[in-house]
């Protein structure tokens, strides 16, 4: 890749790679349109390699589109409900649904990709609406809400957070475990890391944030609530929580204080910090080990939830 945009190091992971050509094309055309990024971000699949023995069929759950994804032997009563990252505003069930497959197959569960809608068209909160609805008409479907696991990546993460915060505060059915990756969550775009690691992030720069975050709230919500920048939110009483990020990249200062916020009102925090990995790195699952292994933790730790569960 050229010298002028990340001189050293040298991307050596298929994700890195997809990066850096799309960050050398994004600063030849500075002024791509929302379409061209959305059609650019669909290529997100190519880092990932087709699972075995997974099937997958478009389905509508609580008036969302989304992929349903059906690994062999899986328990149709656990369900992940995945939320795709993306900046609030690409990224889809397609972009995802090969992810999805790797993380259900070794969950041994069944998962749902929600197309849930994109901003600006859609501003917060109708994305928190959407994952919302799927969780409610799974719940009226007869799944118990514990066996509902929220999975979001990059902003999806801040979504699958946000959306069982709200559900805390109404008072609503819980998911017993929310699982994130690479978590976006600071909209005042002021994470420490996204400039010092901006030399081994391929992808994240500040100037890319700000756009997705102006898109996220052009319906006027405030950068500092809660259920938009779940850095400002009381955590107690929330579900055990996972979270997966890489010290090598520009949002790793996310990952570091949710943690830490979770941790101070008392949540179960599993924080699973990898190093030399690429935002969102499980993306590779079936093409790179560390992804692979990441997969596999993040399994392990959903089965040790519910066998907790069970035999409480």
């Amino acid at each position: 890749m050229p010298d002028n945009v990340h001189p050293d190091p040298v991307p050596v992971d298929p994700l890195g790679r997809m990066y850096a050509e799309w960050t050398v094309e994004f600063t030849a055309a500075p002024d791509l349109s929302l379409p061209v990024l959305r059609w650019v971000f669909e290529d997100w699949q190519r880092a990932t390699a087709e699972p075995e023995d997974v099937t997958y069929a478009s389905r509508t759950i609580g008036g969302v589109p989304g992929i349903l994804v059906t690994p062999l032997d899986a328990d149709p009563g656990q369900v992940l409900l995945v939320l795709h990252g993306g900046g609030f505003a690409l990224g889809s069930s397609a972009s995802h649904r090969k992810l999805a497959g790797h993380l259900a197959k070794a969950a041994g569960a069944v998962a749902f990709v929600a197309d849930f809608r994109l901003a600006p068209e859609h501003p917060y909160p109708a994305q928190l609406d959407d994952a919302d609805a799927v969780i409610d008409a799974l719940i009226s479907s007869g799944h118990s809400a514990e066996d509902i696991t929220p999975v979001g990546d990059s902003a999806g993460a801040s979504i699958a957070i946000a959306t069982t915060l709200r559900r805390m505060q109404r008072g609503a059915p819980l998911p017993a475990q929310v699982i994130t990756v690479s978590p976006w969550l600071d909209m005042e775009n002021s994470g420490e890391t996204i400039e010092t690691n901006d030399a081994t992030d391929f992808l994240i720069a500040r100037a890319g944030l700000q756009g997705n975050i102006d898109r996220y709230l052009s319906g006027g919500a405030d950068a500092t609530d809660p259920l938009v920048n779940p850095l400002y939110a009381d955590f107690t009483g929330f579900p055990r929580l996972y979270i997966a990020s890489s010290a090598s990249e520009s949002l790793y200062h996310d990952a570091v204080r949710l943690a830490e916020r979770a941790q101070r009102d008392g949540v179960e925090v599993t924080f699973d910090s990898v190093e030399g990995e690429q935002h969102v790195w499980p993306l590779q699952a079936g093409n790179h080990a560390p992804a692979d292994a990441s997969v596999a933790r993040i399994a392990d730790w959903y089965r040790a939830g519910r066998t907790a569960r069970i035999g409480a």
